[in-house]
This record gives structure tokens, sequence and C-alpha cells, in this order.
């Protein structure tokens, strides 16, 4: 029987749970091409999820499983639309499925938002993960104040990595540069602000309970901004979540190194400064008819770096249809046009936790698989590659790079694995020419 020839692009959680739905699903063979820009595998696995989550990031190994099965195969530094174009993909597979994910964050929309020192926290995620876009420059954390807009888990995720001590952060696979920088960082006191009130903070009562419990920082939060009224008309996760915090709001400070305040009920309107942030100016915030409105009261938080955790959005593909409105993909069923599929948050929008990708990526295996025929006469994606000079990193490769962050960990004797930093030093593991990463 003709093998039925599918190209995903994207190795994150969407689109490696799509190669294990093709194949669980298909009546018929399944050859499956994982493609992706970077060297490694596994997407926001590798470069979202904070080095101290470790239960969290143990999803690769699942994700590895899927990597290994026969008929699917990972071909790592290949960019569509840089590399090779959407028709090329076309001209290859019987069917493409893009999940690409959303890699970019969402801006405020205030002056002084391009002010040095007012950064995105997608960029501070992937600096602290090791991400080989982000340098280990590009950070020094020599302000002594830190404002954190935003108070989801990302959001959490961040303040919890600036308020913890290097040598708590010294057994993750955190990048050994990153690791160097933290430990020099002057950074003492974190402002995490929310533009509603508590009840309705995205992040979940684990994430907050954790960050209650750092060693090395005093986390408080202020009962004025944590009414709510009767607890018994919230969620089970809602009450909780103002129930810890009103407990915070009773501590008495310890002294501990650093100080991270947990505020409600205020929207930035301006990040002050002249050549660089120095503050940010709020106003008060209300309810009314469910939306929220500015009271016209404002205050000033002086800060030396403003980092915004609003949320995600994707960018779109060279080729591919694409709603500015919504930031994703048009599609039914995760059919977006001939050949032509979509999953993961490119799909549906930056929501839901890591597995919902699997239940998303289910029912677009099952509309390509209803639809898509194998044509045995496409020329081969390999002999296009060689034709180009194109030598993508395989999943032999990955491995070698996996060693080879494993033997920097011993040396450096910290944990099982400590990041390699930048393509060069990844293709450098695998045997690869590091100027091109051609072969």
């Amino acid at each position: 029987m003709v093998a039925l020839r599918v190209a995903i692009v994207g190795s994150g959680p969407a689109g490696i749970y799509t190669a294990e739905a093709l194949l669980k699903h298909a009546q018929r063979t399944v050859e499956i091409d994982v493609l992706e820009r970077l060297p490694t595998p596994y997407g926001l696995v590798r470069y979202g999820v904070a080095p101290d989550h470790e239960s969290i990031k143990s999803i690769a190994g699942y994700l590895r499983r899927v990597l290994e099965t026969p008929g699917v195969r990972f071909l790592g530094g290949i960019e569509v639309g840089t590399d090779v174009s959407v028709e090329d993909l076309l001209a290859c597979y019987d069917a493409v499925v893009y999940c690409t994910g959303a890699a970019v964050d969402r801006r405020l929309g205030v002056p002084g938002e391009d002010l040095p020192g007012s950064v995105a926290a997608t960029d501070f995620v992937n600096w602290y993960c090791g991400h080989p876009d982000v340098p280990p420059e590009t950070f020094s954390l020599d302000a002594e104040e830190v404002v954190v807009i935003g108070v989801g888990n990302v959001a959490v995720d961040v303040v919890r990595i600036m308020a913890r001590s290097a040598d708590e952060l010294r057994g993750t696979d955190i990048p050994e540069e990153v690791l160097r920088r933290l430990a020099a960082s002057r950074v003492r006191r974190i402002h995490m602000i929310g533009r509603r009130g508590p009840q309705h903070a995205k992040f979940t009562l684990k994430e907050l309970r954790e960050l209650g419990e750092l060693e090395n920082a005093d986390v408080l939060a202020r009962a004025d901004e944590l009414a709510v009224g009767d607890l018994t008309g919230l969620s089970r996760q809602a009450a909780g979540v103002v129930e810890v915090l009103r407990s915070w709001s009773r501590r008495v400070p310890a002294g501990r190194p650093r100080r991270v305040e947990v505020r409600f009920w205020l929207r930035p309107v301006e990040i002050v400064g002249t050549s660089r942030v120095e503050g940010v100016r709020l106003e008060r915030t209300r309810l009314v008819d469910g939306r929220v409105e500015g009271t016209g009261e404002y205050t000033t938080i002086p800060a030396g770096m403003v980092i915004r955790s609003i949320g995600y959005r994707s960018v779109p593909l060279p080729g591919v249809r694409f709603d500015p409105r919504t930031m994703t993909v048009p599609h039914v069923a995760g059919k977006v046009a001939d050949r032509q599929y979509v999953a993961g948050w490119l799909k549906r929008g930056p929501s839901g936790v890591i597995g919902t990708n699997k239940s998303d990526a289910a029912e677009t295996a099952r509309t390509l698989l209803a639809e898509a025929v194998p044509d045995p006469s496409r020329p081969r994606f390999d002999d296009l590659l060689s034709a180009r000079g194109i030598r993508p990193v395989t999943y032999r490769d990955w491995l070698a790079i996996e060693r080879a962050e494993a033997e920097l960990a011993a040396r450096l004797g910290r944990g099982r694995r400590v990041k390699l930093i930048g393509r060069d030093a990844m293709l450098a593991a695998c045997g690869r020419v590091p100027e091109t990463g051609r072969a």
C-alpha cells in the first residue's frame, strides 16, 4: 500500500501530538516528517517551561517516544519561508499541518513601551530557557526594582525565576551563562500587576502557592486590593486564589533578600523615562458592567525594568492564510485549504495547557485522514533539500546535543543537564559546521 506522506511544521506539543494522532487513527501507512526551524525539538516544553518546573518538563519524555516511532522523522534547522516554501512542501507531501504555535508577545499599547528596559516576557522566558534566538547577554538584571505586568502563569514564572537565588537554580538545566547573570542580579523588589481583581487572575492556584513558598523572597499582597465580597459565588479555583492572597496580606516581612508584591486593580498607562525605563504610571481600575474602567486615580512605581506578560500571539507563515484579528489561521475542524491543516495555538489561539493540544491535534488528524490521498508521483523532500545544499538536523543529531548537555552538567557539577546556548554550540555538538549548519 502506498504511504501517505505528511509534513508537520513545528515540533512542539501540538506538532508531535498531531503525529501521534495520525499514526493512531490512520488506516494506511503514514510517513511523517516533523520540520523545525531550531536544531532542537519540543517547542515550548524546552523553551517555555521554567527550568525549576521539572515535573512539567518531563512531558518531553512522552514527546520523545513519538519522535522515536517508526515512520516519524525529525528534521531540524529547516525554516519554512526561508529554506523551503509552502509550495515546496505541497509539492513533496500529500498533506501539510502547520503547528508553529504563538511565539511573540502582545503589546501594552502605552507610551514609553519601546524604551530600553521595557521587554516582553516571551524574550525573558526565552532567555532563561536558553533559546538560541536570545543571547545570554540580552539581560543583565541591573535594576533594583522590576515591574511585571500580568497575572498569569508566565508572569508567575518570570517573577519566581527573578526572585530565586542562583543556588536554588543550580541543579536545573538553566544555561550556565544565564545562571551567572542571575547570580549577579541586583533585583531586590518585584511588583506583579493585574488590571482586574484577584478573582480574575489567570494563574493557577498551584503556581500561586509555589510563589508564596520562595525561600529567598518575602511575598506579599495588599488587603485593600483583595476585597471581592462573598467567596461562595466564586469558582473553587478563584476562591482559593483569593484566600491565599489574603493570607499573604497578613504576612510580616521577614527581611529576605528580595521582596515580591502582588498588586491588583491597576493598569499601566505609561512607561516613564527619558533614555530608558525609570518607572510605570498606573491608573486605579474598577469593574463597571463587567468592563474594566479607570477611576482617574494614578500612582507611579519606580522601576528600572518592565516586563509585559499579557499573552502570546501567533505570527503569519509565508504563504498561509492568517486572520490578523484573532492572530490565528482560519480553519474548519483543522482544515485550512486543500491539503493544508493547522493544530495547536496557531489554530485556536494561546489557550489551555500543554495537554489541551492532544484533543485539538486529534481533531485535525481525523479531518486530514478523512480526505488525504497519497500520490506516489510526488518528488521526495530529501531530494529537494539535497539540491539546495540543506542538511537537516536529524533525531540522531539531537541525541548528540542531549549527550553534550549531560556532559556539560557533569563537568560543572550541576544536575542531569545544562543547556547549550546558541546554534553554533548545538551544531558543533553533533559534528556540524557552526557557521551555516549546512553540510
